[in-house]
């Protein structure tokens, strides 16, 4: 039964659903979801028990049209409806945005959700993949990026913020600052699928300069911050004329009955959902306070609902998947065929605490087989970077257009041209011809953003740093793509050569001090202020809460 189980995720670029989970695991209950990033807190109880008491109407009559359903979100929302076209699921409204609007090619930094790349790539676009820099945090430099895009001639772009599955956080002023030097793109896509459940700006969504705009879309998810995916709702916002480009393309009952429902008694529940996402941001805290002290276990910096972690050096994603699953009932999310991503790194959703300490003494097991089982066992090529996956393997041997070769992009060897690059000195090489692979942005300080000249020039602030906790065991010096490195007080004895034996932690990390240089203890969490029983909490909080609030 366990080899079945782990059989589904030999597939596709997704994980397997918890449908198809339940039909292998056999009897029991489901697994502990890690993997599913949506909010634990939200529907209530008491909701979940209302919808259940309307299930034979829901599943037995017609839902209203598309525009009823949409017109009463906006009113929620306090947005146009011309605005607004609903879809089932934001990967419904991903499809026709392809199929309409990008004409030729699109850019998108990588790792990041997988229909960004997969979608254009199969209508025979040219997809130009920016990657993100491990050594600086996965963290998204526009003015790179707006170079990349003006050296690749590429007609639209897509950021996602935050971004999937490393949580990556965007300022609101730096997305107008690019959208601005952008203008002459036929099509920019700002992805806030997860803006829902970040706190690092009162109100980070680009959503009424959108509307500005003739060439920018804003995609959210409904079914990621409201805890139903099932349900597939989500929605764009863009200038009237983008968004009934889309919406005259969408069939008139694209969404289903489930979806009328929730949108109509959401705003019975407002306070519910506020205090959902300040728990759920709460949890994220504490999930990364306890996951940062697990020896040789990078934790990334997220303002999204889920971490991003790299494993300890030895550690096979794909392993520690199947073990989680099958020794620990416990659904985790290796990014092995993630492009831009490896098997050494996991997408964790946040979780209630109690399942979080399941999900750390289940970790411990597996990584350093404290109580039973074998340690992960070390890489046979002698290399801490594996795909993991047959879908990356499968585009080791494809070209992206006449660019990027991604043999060289997913671990296969340099990177032609790189050398190069680094020669230059900070910023982008120069182009290289067609077929011979395409530069990396290379570590140093951030060029400008190309710009009108009566803006000014962007300056991104520094990412934060992830968070390594101290390895017990004998090491080397630190890894080379440690985000920050910082010497240790002791020169440290050569580590042994081998796997990890059972009981001892694996091998090449730095302390969270170290990487983040800084000694001070993160700060606490906000204690959470009781919420009203009904209601929204005020006429503008939870439209705020993404930015949204206002409507001129």
């Amino acid at each position: 039964m366990a080899g079945n189980v782990t059989s589904l995720f030999r597939s596709g670029a997704h994980s397997p659903s918890m449908a198809a989970l339940t039909r292998e695991g056999g009897e029991g209950a489901g697994p502990v979801d890690f993997c599913i990033p949506c909010n634990p807190y939200f529907p209530t109880p008491a909701m979940m028990e209302t919808m259940a008491s309307r299930l034979k109407d829901i599943i037995t009559f017609y839902p209203s049209s598309a525009d009823t359903i949409t017109a009463e979100l906006c009113q929620l929302l306090q947005l146009p409806p011309q605005a607004v076209a609903m879809g089932n699921g934001s990967t419904e409204l991903i499809t026709w945005i392809d199929h309409l609007l990008v004409r030729e090619s699109l850019a998108v930094p990588v790792p990041t959700f997988g229909r960004w790349t997969d979608q254009p790539m199969e209508t025979g676009k040219r997809v130009d993949m920016f990657p993100l820099q491990e050594s600086n945090g996965f963290a998204l430099d526009l003015a790179q990026y707006a170079e990349f895009i003006r050296k690749r001639g590429t007609r639209a772009a897509v950021v996602c913020n935050p971004n999937n599955p490393d949580g990556g956080f965007l300022h609101k002023q730096a997305l107008v600052q690019f959208m601005d030097a952008m203008a002459d793109l036929d099509l920019i896509v700002i992805d806030e699928s997860f803006l829902e459940f970040a706190d690092a700006e009162a109100e980070p969504s680009v959503v009424q300069e959108a509307m500005l705009r003739p060439n920018v879309i804003v995609l959210r998810s409904l079914g990621k911050n409201f805890g139903l995916h099932g349900i597939r709702f989500g929605y764009m916002v863009a200038n009237p004329s983008l968004a009934g480009k889309v919406r005259s393309m969408l069939p008139k009952w694209n969404l289903n009955a489930f979806a009328e429902y929730v949108v109509f008694m959401l705003k019975e529940h407002g306070a519910e959902y506020a205090q959902s996402l300040l728990q759920v941001r709460k949890d994220r805290l504490e999930m990364a306070s306890q996951l940062s002290v697990l020896p040789g276990l990078t934790v990334y910096p997220s303002q999204g609902n889920f971490l991003f972690v790299r494993l300890p050096v030895g550690a096979e994603g794909t392993v520690v998947r199947d073990r989680m699953l099958t020794e620990h009932r416990i659904l985790v999310r290796e990014c092995g065929n993630k492009i831009g991503s490896s098997s050494r790194f996991l997408r964790l959703v946040v979780r209630p605490e109690v399942d979080v300490r399941r999900l750390v003494s289940a970790l411990e097991q597996v990584l350093y087989g404290s109580r039973r089982g074998a340690a992960v066992p070390e890489l046979g090529n002698g290399t801490s970077y594996s795909s993991g996956t047959a879908a990356v393997d499968r585009l080791v041997s494809e070209t992206n257009g006449a660019g990027m070769q991604l043999a060289q992009a997913v671990g296969a060897g340099p990177v032609p041209g790189l050398a190069a690059a680094a020669a230059m000195g900070p910023g982008l090489a120069a182009a290289p011809a067609a077929g011979v692979g395409m530069p990396l942005p290379v570590a140093g300080p951030p060029a400008g953003m190309p710009m009108p000249a009566a803006s000014p020039v962007m300056q991104p602030p520094q990412p934060p740093q992830p968070m390594v906790a101290q390895m017990p065991a004998p090491m080397q010096a630190p890894p080379p793509q440690v985000p920050m490195q910082m010497p240790l007080q002791a020169p440290p004895p050569p580590a042994p050569v081998g796997p990890t034996p059972p009981g001892v932690p694996a091998r090449g990390g730095l302390t969270a001090a170290q990487v983040r240089g800084m000694t001070a203890p993160a700060p606490p969490a906000p204690e959470l202020a009781p919420a009203p029983a009904t209601g929204w909490p005020n006429a503008q909080s939870w439209p705020n809460a993404a930015g949204m609030g206002q409507t001129g």
